[in-house]
């Protein structure tokens, strides 16, 4: 599971503070236990990442989604707030279990929570709605 703000390194051997980023404590930790239930109600990996995306924004997408520990039954959602994108990938064996007409409506009921400013909400909603439709794995 990953939550925060993944930033390239400017010259330090430090990670970044996943704190310095968009959410309060309260919200990570609500989309941390969002993260765990969907992984543990499916059996697949769900992770999240909201920073940056270089373009073109799918195929940064898709790369990240292969750096995964398990990529063929994970999925991820990419989110850059500043970019105003959105990206939801999945891996092959989760493919079967949310066709991308599943992820294409999780994704604007994310984009609608978005626009009213909401991206924590948005985030956890979505998470919820992928793995309903997972359902049990």
């Amino acid at each position: 599971m990953t939550v925060g703000e993944m930033r390239p390194q400017t010259g330090t051997d430090t990670p970044p503070d996943v704190l310095d980023g968009p959410f309060s404590t309260r919200q990570l930790l609500r989309i941390d236990e969002a993260l765990r239930q969907a992984d543990q109600g499916t059996g697949l990996v769900f992770s999240v990442y909201v920073g940056g995306l270089d373009e073109p924004v799918r195929e940064h997408a898709e790369r990240l989604h292969r750096q995964l520990a398990e990529p063929d039954k994970s999925v991820l959602i990419a989110v850059s707030p500043n970019q105003r994108q959105l990206e939801v990938v999945t891996g092959r064996h989760a493919r079967k279990r949310i066709p991308d007409t599943y992820a294409r409506l999780a994704a604007l009921s994310m984009v609608a929570a978005f626009g009213g400013g909401d991206l924590a909400g948005g985030i956890i909603n979505g998470l919820d709605q992928l793995a309903s439709h997972a359902g049990k794995g």
